[in-house]
């Protein structure tokens, strides 16, 4: 069974395009974490790279950090609102969803 950390990044990779995990760091004898689960995974998205931290039940998403993607077409603006509310995400106003992993979103257009 994968852990948090490696269902939100494999959620996150299968959404977009031009992805990849890069790798998975797991704890050893020491740390917080029991030996071999995953304590961190580094992954790429569309070009940028992330490190997913597998931080437990306390640290949460809140909307004061949230992610825009700059869509192209209504078509892009529609794959992406469907991916990301799919399975128990939130729609809210103004392009803004959080995902069901509770991170935020705007997913807008871009400017013609």
């Amino acid at each position: 069974m994968a852990t948090i950390t490696q269902k939100i990044t494999n959620f996150y990779v299968s959404v977009f395009k031009n992805s990849k995990v890069l790798g998975v760091v797991r704890y050893g004898d020491v740390g917080p974490g029991p030996k071999g689960s995953v304590m961190t995974v580094e992954f790429e998205l569309e070009g940028l790279k992330f490190v997913g931290l597998n931080g437990g039940p306390h640290f949460k998403f809140t909307e004061a950090v949230s992610f825009a993607i700059s869509c192209e077409t209504q078509e892009e603006v529609d794959y992406f609102w469907q991916k990301l509310t799919a399975d128990g995400g939130q729609e809210s106003q103004c392009g803004w969803l959080k995902d069901k992993y509770g991170l935020s979103w705007q997913v807008v257009p871009s400017r013609a």
